[in-house]
């Protein structure tokens, strides 16, 4: 589990390609305090396992389902990548919660800026949308942002400079594709809506009903 707080930017050394896999090995320096072998690392907001440590950084498998759900893909030796830790249970939660598990991918389609902030819009396929809210919570390469602005086909993210500062963000340009993973919350309430009510009708036929709250354990 992850806040979205990115903790460092790491560099991409090499890349080990297989037929439908891939081994990263990535340079960092702060995280790598306190990193072993089997630890939990979101790179670029996919959460990926060390399966190897180095003096300067580690390495991570990675597989076909993550390279098809996310811009892993298209990584390329010397990228740079936002980098965070698996939070700690006695750490302060300052993003939202992040499973690390990206959804898909967005597209940027305008980048502006507004006085000091910098917007962000980026177009999305329906199947995310559908979970993005108007001031909700987003993780765009695993970064915590919140939702400013919602239409059709797109949305928009405000970042405050050190947010940019600190992260890839300050690279990205128009046309670049971005990992993107919803808020889990309505996920789940979704699922629990269209749960089967035990009559094999679907809850939602008939509404959210008392009945269908206490099988479902509320």
């Amino acid at each position: 589990m992850f806040t979205g707080i990115v903790e460092e930017i790491g560099t991409v050394a090499h890349i080990r390609r297989g037929r439908s896999s891939a081994i990263l090995t990535i340079r960092a320096k702060t995280i790598m305090d306190d990193v072993h072998i089997g630890d939990s690392i979101a790179v670029n907001g996919v959460c990926l396992t060390v399966t190897e440590l180095q003096t300067d950084g580690f390495s991570a498998d990675v597989m076909h389902e993550t390279l098809d759900r996310s811009s892993l893909a298209g990584i390329q030796t010397g990228s740079h990548v936002n980098l965070e830790r698996a939070m700690a249970a006695n750490g302060r939660f300052g993003g939202h919660i992040v499973a690390g598990h990206v959804d898909g991918t967005g597209r940027i389609v305008d980048i502006r800026r507004d006085d000091t902030a910098i917007w962000y819009t980026i177009q999305a396929s329906p199947e995310i949308l559908r979970y993005i809210v108007e001031k909700g919570s987003i993780a765009i390469d695993g970064i915590s942002l919140t939702v400013a602005r919602v239409s059709t086909d797109r949305f928009s993210i405000s970042a405050i400079p050190h947010t940019v500062r600190e992260t890839v963000l300050q690279e990205r340009r128009k046309g670049d594709v971005v990992n993107l993973e919803n808020d889990m919350i309505g996920k789940y309430v979704e699922r629990l809506i269209w749960a089967d009510s035990g009559n094999g009708k679907r809850a939602a036929d008939g509404g959210v009903t008392k009945d269908f709250l206490t099988r479902c354990g509320f």
